[in-house]
């Protein structure tokens, strides 16, 4: 079975909703910046061609039932200034891997930590999720932090564990079950 469908996710500032083609042109100055997709495994993007090529490799995704990707909207202005992609949906067990992007212009501002707050929240409450994954480059250390004070847990390294942009990496692994979702995480979907 694939991955339930979505509804809109909002928090205070932001909103994650399934992605459209007309997004692409926000998220070009996204993943067109080179300090953004540093931790990626995929290239900078050079032109909206490359976010067609992206969404083709996303699209597929969501029709294999796997996985689906989401923008990161800001809801005074809708402007999409991030993503998030839920993948590697394994229905058996009741899991899946998250991963986020955000524009540099929107760093430090707890923009992700308020999406993902509420992000996971629905992930457990809404669809049934019984845990959720993430992998981080170690050397990410913003991604790492987050990791931690949403209340993920690292359960360990694996050495070298990706090659991308010619070099291997180690990867932290994080995991997060719903039982041990913080309370003061709970709160009533959107």
């Amino acid at each position: 079975m694939p991955l339930p469908a979505f509804e809109p996710v909002a928090s205070t500032r932001p909103t994650i909703r399934p992605i459209k083609e007309t997004d692409l042109a926000d998220l070009l100055e996204v993943d067109g910046d080179p300090a953004v997709t540093r931790f990626l495994p995929y290239d900078t993007w050079q032109s909206v061609e490359d976010g067609k090529t992206w969404l083709v490799r996303m699209t597929a995704l969501a029709q294999a039932g796997t996985g689906q990707q989401f923008v990161l909207e800001i809801n005074q202005s809708r402007t999409v200034v991030g993503t998030v992609l839920l993948f590697r949906y394994d229905e058996s067990s009741q899991r899946a891997e998250l991963g986020y992007v955000l524009g540099r212009k929107y760093w430090q501002q707890g923009l992700m930590r308020e999406a993902l707050e509420r992000f996971v929240t629905y992930c457990f409450a809404s669809l049934g999720l019984r845990r959720l994954e993430a992998e981080v480059n170690p050397v990410n250390e913003a991604s790492n932090t987050l990791l931690v004070r949403l209340g993920f847990t690292n359960e360990g390294t694996l050495r070298e564990r990706w090659t991308t942009k010619d070099a291997a990496y180690d990867t932290h692994i994080y995991g997060i079950l719903s039982r041990e979702w913080p309370v003061l995480h709970r709160r009533a979907p959107a």
